[in-house]
């Protein structure tokens, strides 16, 4: 196997490292890629302000899931859990024990490549991976490159791979934290995975100290999107523009459509036992069919930290929670977002080509026909099928003509 090594305080990581990361994957045709926050960097330290580290690994690993790459891209706490000061050589000195056969790559900035001589242990690191250098283009660093490759070569006997990364995006960390701390700052977001941003924004990184129960669209959609899987990005952006589009074609508010939509799915990747935590915390009472499926139990929980957390009105709470299993005389933002979860351009488990077509044009129809679908779903897969949505079903069914 090809496997990369690409470690570095990432406080934040940043579209930088990100795009790098994937560049290296794609033009090294790695197998594996590890992406190592450090423990206690030996070149900078860390101030006092600095998020806990399991927060860096935490947006480490949003951002690892953002890149789209499954289980390529992995999240290493290797230095995290070593005591005393991180240095490259220990690391790659652990992945080579790992993989005593494999191609390793270890993987760093133009700064790092230009400055390796002075890092503890270049001569034993050379003999134990290959080195891969960025630079932002070829006609702006191929002459110091050039230069380095032959001096590591010819010291340490080291094999080095450039890649010219014309479009690499140039911010320093160090810069980006300044710029966080002020939310009138409208570009300093750009540099990040919005859920890396959402992180930030829930756990007051940086001095950024948000409003979460006031948050407006632009920055409740971070927050929203940094609760979820990877896989899960899609879907959840799906649900609100298609909630948006339904509430303006029948008229219910669209910026409550689009917080619950970005909010529906805000537990989905909890496991029962922490579902179960949150019912006791919030006092959420369950039913027999709730506490055997955490799918059910997401609509509860997820309500409940949407209105704990962000502050949502009752009209919201309400749809979320009823977004899973609908039931009897739904209201009209419940309607939306039952159906808007259900027919969102990326769910491809079944024809829903009527049922789109049908939600724009009667809304009750629609929704009796997705709830009917989603009964007779369940029903043939045996999966637990809650009473509600049968009375939701059988409610509109005795009002419709």
């Amino acid at each position: 196997m090809k496997i990369g090594v690409y470690g570095g305080t990432f406080n934040p990581i940043h579209l930088g490292h990100v795009t790098a990361a994937r560049c290296a994957v794609e033009m090294l045709k790695l197998d594996r890629l590890y992406l190592i926050p450090d423990g206690r960097p030996p070149h900078k330290n860390l101030d006092d302000n600095s998020p806990l580290p399991e927060d860096r690994m935490e947006m480490v690993r949003l951002a690892a899931e953002s890149m789209g790459l499954g289980d390529v891209v992995r999240v290493s706490d290797l230095e995290m859990k070593r005591k005393g000061k991180s240095y490259t050589v220990d690391t790659i000195q652990a992945v080579r024990e790992k993989y005593p056969k494999d191609e390793i790559y270890l993987l760093m900035g133009t700064d790092m490549f230009l400055t390796f001589q002075a890092w503890k242990d270049p001569d034993k690191i050379a003999k134990l991976c290959r080195l891969c250098a960025f630079g932002r283009s070829e006609t702006d660093t191929e002459s110091l490159f050039a230069v380095q490759r032959a001096y590591l070569h010819k010291t340490f006997g080291a094999k080095v791979t450039t890649i010219a990364l014309p479009n690499l995006v140039e911010i320093s960390s160090t810069a980006l934290r300044r710029r966080l701390a002020d939310l009138s700052d409208r570009d300093a977001p750009k540099y990040l995975v919005p859920a890396v941003y959402g992180y930030i924004l829930r756990h007051n990184l940086y001095g950024t100290h948000a409003d979460l129960k006031r948050l407006p669209l632009e920055l409740l959609r971070p927050a929203a999107l940094s609760h979820l899987s990877g896989s899960r990005i899609p879907h959840v952006l799906g649900t609100e523009e298609t909630a948006a589009a339904l509430a303006k074609r029948w008229g219910a508010d669209e910026e409550e459509a689009r917080r619950a939509a970005l909010l529906h799915d805000c537990t989905k990747k909890l496991r029962r036992e922490e579902h179960l935590a949150l019912c006791r915390m919030y006092g959420i009472e369950t039913d027999p069919y709730e506490a055997a499926e955490a799918k059910l139990l997401h609509a509860k929980t997820g309500a409940a930290v949407a209105r704990a957390v962000y502050g949502v009105s009752d009209q919201v709470h309400d749809a979320i929670l009823w977004h899973t299993t609908g039931k009897a005389d739904m209201t009209l933002l419940e309607k939306i977002i039952y159906l808007a979860d259900y027919i969102e351009p990326t769910r491809d488990f079944c024809d829903l080509t009527q049922l789109r077509k049908l939600a724009m044009e009667d809304l009750d129809r629609a929704l009796l026909l997705g709830l009917t679908m989603a009964v007779d779903d369940l029903s043939r897969k045996g999966m637990v099928l809650h009473p509600n949505s049968v009375a939701a079903r059988d409610y509109l069914k005795g009002r419709l003509p």
